[in-house]
């Protein structure tokens, strides 16, 4: 055919050929690294490389398509010019490089998270100074790229005779190329309507076998472009009347009253038993710290002596979840104890993110002063606008006097800076007469895993099995300073992870990947004991409150954990799309297009099913998310109620 055998036609078909050949080593790369997590049949080989091919072709059909405009607009005298070719030898030579580059960082992503480009990588690219210095101190950046850029030389070299054939084959006619434009566009019209981040994949089955059939680049610019998901539209309900006495069900408990003239409005007045204690809050959120982690809880490596004797000292919750992967979905569920909404967490809703009745909110209207205290910078995932709409005031790197700070990387100073900076808070606020709540975030347990020589025996920057050990180092000298001041015997100390190490797994909700560890320490305030209880991050805010006998107005989905009688243990758990509910035997999941699945025995055999809403598990489940996702869409949770809503009646539907 004239249009197949034309220069633009073969130009953009030895581009193309070349991108697919980078993709097929890439997923087969990642496939053989995994294959005993991928569980492939023949068929499912099949699959999964057809799967591949088309979203390989869908991103071709974005990424190339400014390339066949101008080739296809580009005069034929034009094409004739010998400087012409050149500049299409080094576009080629660029596009090579791009290809090289790209299939390196999905490696090195994958080898971090397991999954392709997602919202972790969007994020990435928002926060480029953190990112940009942390590949620099965790990586051979600069060699790498050299190497990449040889590489890219000398295939280049090696297809110019085949560039030189192309160039000299015949142009499209001007009808021509207008029949070729048209049916690029419709093409690209096409993928556009129906190949979507989860077509032609299903949610279910095996996760590795859907991220491998995934394109990264792909699901990077589709991660991108869905940053929030309407609940309502992609998401199984229920009807109103029942979705909202299920909801008022998992929150309630003894003596609430729910003052919310909402239907689906949780707003109730707590009445929490005993005398109110203005007791020092000092809540420490701990980067990526897996339970999995600690001794005590069957590590053999002995990264965790400090937290393995704290935890004979503390009220320790064993059945533990975070709700989501990130630190974000962390901080949110721990301030404002509310279920992981789709799409990017509350934190990240730029003008959306404030004026919630958060825990730092109900404190500060107590007379507290709440603080955030961070170990990095906290416009970094728009933390300070996040926290400072909430009720606190930030304390992050910046705010920080340089001879202050010892020692930094990527992420920003050291847990050891950074406890100091919080007995430094907590030292003047005592002097003040005021009570406190300091809610911090660290940083050195992550990538590059760099701390201060010295303080162990393991050296700096050598891996994760360093930072865990260095983030225990850290936490028992803060303590052992803390002992030593007068406001110690007033003060709860709260040790938590944001989440944990890693979030990959052969599902989509990997349950035992959520598992994070609960500390809640308070010589001769708080008995030593064990509580095994399924929990979630969610319930900690309520848990305080009650720890600290207030009563108070709540919009808190979770549960008063000091309390025997607040209905059975469950964790909320989530990523981006897909929305869990672990009772501590089952999980219930709910995924985009009304999806619904249940995986029985969730942290042993896992057998994965599909359900319908009128399980009691996906009932519940159902009622945590679409009243979350409503009562945020109608501003429901504000610190001052709203009157600017009306009353609405609740269908029957």
């Amino acid at each position: 055919m004239p249009l197949l055998k034309s220069v633009q036609a073969r130009f953009l078909g030895l581009l193309a050929a070349l991108w697919l050949g980078v993709f097929f080593v890439t997923r087969s790369t990642l496939l053989l690294t995994h294959l005993s997590e991928a569980q492939l049949s023949l068929g499912d080989v099949l699959r999964l490389y057809g799967e591949g091919v088309i979203y390989d072709v869908s991103f071709l059909l974005y990424a190339l398509a400014p390339l066949a405009l101008y080739l296809l607009l580009c005069p034929g005298w034009l094409w004739r010019e010998r400087w012409h070719l050149r500049v299409l030898q080094v576009a080629m030579t660029i596009g090579v490089f791009l290809m090289l580059f790209t299939a390196v960082a999905e490696w090195l992503f994958w080898d971090e998270f397991g999954v392709r480009f997602n919202f972790i990588a969007v994020d990435y690219l928002v926060y480029s100074d953190e990112v940009i210095n942390n590949i620099l101190e965790s990586y051979p950046v600069y060699p790498l790229l050299a190497a990449l850029t040889v590489i890219a030389v000398i295939t280049t070299a090696l297809l110019q005779p085949r560039v030189r054939r192309i160039a000299a084959a015949p142009l499209l006619s001007w009808p021509q190329r207008g029949v070729s434009l048209a049916g690029a566009v419709t093409t690209t019209a096409l993928s556009i309507v129906i190949i979507g981040q989860n077509f032609p994949r299903s949610p279910g089955g095996n996760a590795y076998q859907h991220e491998l059939a995934s394109n990264g680049p792909y699901q990077f610019f589709a991660a991108f472009r869905n940053n929030e998901l309407d609940y309502t539209q992609f998401y199984p309900q229920l009807p109103e009347a029942t979705a909202a006495k299920s909801l008022r069900d998992e929150v309630s408990e003894p003596n609430a009253r729910f003052v919310d003239s909402e239907p689906m409005g949780i707003r109730r007045q707590i009445d929490n038993p005993g005398q109110p204690r203005k007791l020092n809050l000092i809540l420490v959120t701990i980067e990526s710290l897996s339970a999995k982690y600690l001794g005590s809880e069957g590590d053999a490596r002995n990264l965790t002596p400090n937290l393995d004797t704290l935890r004979k000292q503390s009220l320790y919750f064993s059945q533990f979840y975070a709700t989501g992967t990130r630190t974000t979905r962390g901080l949110e569920a721990i301030t404002l104890s509310i279920p992981p909404t789709p799409g990017r967490s509350i934190v990240k809703r730029i003008g959306r993110e404030t004026g919630f009745a958060s825990l730092g909110q109900q404190l500060s209207a107590e007379g507290y002063d709440s603080v955030f205290v961070y170990g990095g910078r906290g416009y970094f995932d728009n933390m300070n606008a996040f926290f400072a709409g909430n009720g606190y005031r930030v304390v992050d790197q910046a705010s920080v006097p340089d001879e202050e700070v010892t020692f930094t990387n990527a992420w920003g100073m050291s847990d050891e800076d950074l406890y100091q900076q919080t007995l430094k808070l907590a030292d003047a606020d005592a002097a003040a007469g005021k009570p406190f709540l300091l809610q911090l975030m660290t940083t050195s347990n992550h990538r590059p895993y760099s701390y201060p020589e010295g303080r162990i025996d393991i050296p700096s920057g050598t891996g994760r099995e360093g930072a865990v050990k260095y983030t225990d180092y850290a936490i028992g000298q803060f303590l052992e300073q803390a002992r030593e001041k007068p406001w110690f015997k007033d003060t709860v100390f709260v040790f938590v992870a944001d989440h944990t190490a890693g979030s990959a797994g052969k599902e989509d909700l990997p349950v035992h990947n959520y598992h994070i560890p609960l500390f809640v320490y308070a010589p001769g305030l708080i008995d030593a004991r064990e509580d095994s209880r399924v929990a979630s991050q969610i319930d900690l805010a309520p848990t305080l409150m009650g720890l600290l006998n207030m009563d108070y107005t709540s919009t808190f989905f979770g549960h008063n954990l000091l309390r025997a009688d607040t209905g059975p243990g469950r964790a909320l758990i989530g990523n981006y799309q897909h929305l869990g509910l672990f009772d501590g035997q089952d999980l219930a999941i709910l995924s985009p297009r009304g999806l619904i699945r249940r995986h029985d025995d969730a942290m042993d055999l896992s057998v994965e099913k599909a359900a319908q809403a009128t399980d009691p598990l996906v009932r519940r489940a159902i009622a945590y998310y679409e009243g979350a996702s409503y009562d945020y869409g109608h501003q429901l949770l504000a610190w001052q109620p709203s009157s600017s809503h009306p009353v609405r009646q609740v269908s029957q539907r």
